[in-house]
């Protein structure tokens, strides 16, 4: 009897959701690195637009508008129109999101704001000297960059629903803040020499190559492969009709209130006043308000500040500025991982964000203090002033855990589009970096001050869920 010889199947193999899940990551981790990257450059150009020394300015004579006594007044417009811009586009960019294609929509916003970086350092060769100009360039980057966080946090909520671990996952994912940051300082200060506008364009075209990868790879939603919704598997509705949210755990219900979850078969986008009476909305929100007011000083400052106050009493170049400038972020790195990791074990992101915020407070004062009399003093100083100033901040904007807000409010008839909240979050935040050019001493003391707003208004949350689920 003859055996039948089957043909062997030279189909690719399907690949694993595991697979999809970790090039989402890695895709949009890139993809926002390079928008923090492509955000760099001008702190590390400033010492060179505005020499604030007469031997400095003998030497190079700065970049007019920005030479002379005038010049770190204007440098700090510059940063003042950026954010404002990201602040309000931040607003917007939240409802564009819900509607448009996430992946076309990122890919066309890294576009943008790399051809924004690089149209700023074109004004090198160009001999450009108009402030219209670079106000106007900076209006523009700054729409463009809000358009990153609201997709990128849609498109890995899509990917992950809810995880138990995902503060170390996020943890981990959300240090793409201080990898930008880092990639953005070391790339800026090394191509320098050759021209503050390289300083510019090479990040403007690193963000663009990413933004036609993501155009090229990027799955925004699972279902697009054939597998199923991570939040399908989480929720299940008892007989009697009432909405029983699964897998939740208790800091996450006390966040969302008590609130019955009737189901109802119809559905609507929430209103952006609605959105702010959600429970835990707005005390998370003005605690990134202020937790940013540090964070987009050191981001915009920090370089300047090293380099005109020296080390050791010796004062450094512009490139081993912004070069050191970036332990600040290797310590933000490590402090959004640990804090990840912490808010894991012990099941409260509020308290774990309330002891990053106290600490960070003796560290940024130690750091200013004692930070400029040796050289290893400055590295862990600033590592250490990372490692607190960064760790709340990567916590909090998924305070409000991604897929346990949207399924809540959808059970109650009301469907709540996750990037309007996003965008309300980080807008608020944005606006809080627009105020970091008080100055190094005003914007310590304005910190100290209002900690204690801050860790009053998450203790109160997290009081709130221990009663609630005692």
């Amino acid at each position: 009897m003859e055996t039948e010889t089957l043909a062997p199947d030279h189909r690719l193999p399907r690949r694993s959701l595991l697979f999809h899940q970790i090039s989402v990551l890695l895709l949009t981790f890139s993809a926002y690195a390079s928008f923090h990257a492509s955000r760099k450059p001008p702190s590390i150009v400033k010492s060179v637009l505005s020499p604030s020394s007469s031997a400095a300015a003998a030497i190079n004579g700065g970049w007019a508008p920005f030479a002379g006594p005038r010049g770190p007044h204007r440098l700090g417009e510059l940063d003042l129109a950026f954010l404002s811009s990201y602040a309000l586009a931040m607003f917007a960019s939240g409802h564009l999101a819900d509607r448009a294609d996430l992946r076309r929509f990122l890919a066309l916003g890294m576009l943008a704001s790399g051809a924004a970086t690089a149209l700023f350092g074109l004004a090198f060769w160009w001999d450009l000297h108009s402030l219209a100009f670079f106000l106007a360039v900076q209006i523009a980057g700054g729409a463009a960059q809000s358009i990153g966080w609201p997709c990128v946090v849609a498109v890995v909520g899509n990917w992950f629903g809810k995880s138990r671990e995902r503060g170390l996952i996020f943890g981990i994912w959300n240090s793409h803040t201080s990898v930008g940051n880092i990639l953005g300082s070391v790339v800026a200060s090394s191509v320098l020499e050759f021209g503050w506008g390289w300083s510019f364009v090479v990040p403007g075209l690193l963000i663009a190559i990413v933004g036609v990868i993501v155009w090229a790879f990027l799955v925004v939603d699972p279902r697009d492969l054939g597998f199923e919704a991570p939040a399908s598997a989480e929720v299940e509705m008892n007989d009697a009709g009432n909405g029983a949210v699964e897998g939740l755990d208790g800091e996450e219900i006390g966040l969302l209130g008590p609130e019955k979850l009737p189901n109802s078969g119809s559905v609507e986008a929430i209103g952006f006043l609605e959105a702010w009476r959600l429970p835990g909305v707005a005390p998370y929100a003005f605690c990134l308000f202020f937790s940013k007011l540090v964070a987009y000083t050191f981001l915009y400052w920090l370089p300047f500040y090293i380099r005109h106050n020296g080390v050791a009493g010796k004062l450094v170049s512009h490139k081993t500025a912004g070069i050191l400038s970036t332990i600040f972020d290797v310590g933000g790195v490590f402090g959004g991982i640990s804090a990840g990791f912490i808010s894991d074990k012990i099941s409260a992101r509020a308290i774990t964000s309330v002891l990053f915020l106290l600490l960070s407070i003796p560290s940024l004062i130690l750091y200013r203090t004692y930070g400029s009399m040796s050289m290893h003093l400055n590295l862990g100083l600033m590592l250490l002033s990372g490692y607190f100033v960064n760790g709340p901040i990567l916590l909090l904007p998924r305070q409000l855990p991604l897929i346990s807000v949207w399924l809540c409010c959808f059970f109650t008839g009301r469907l709540v589009f996750f990037p309007d909240i996003l965008r309300q979050w980080q807008g608020l935040g944005g606006i809080g970096g627009d105020t970091s050019r008080l100055g190094c001493d005003e914007m310590v003391v304005f910190l100290a001050l209002l900690d204690n707003f801050m860790v009053t208004s998450l203790m109160w949350l997290d009081i709130k869920t221990l009663k609630k689920s005692g």
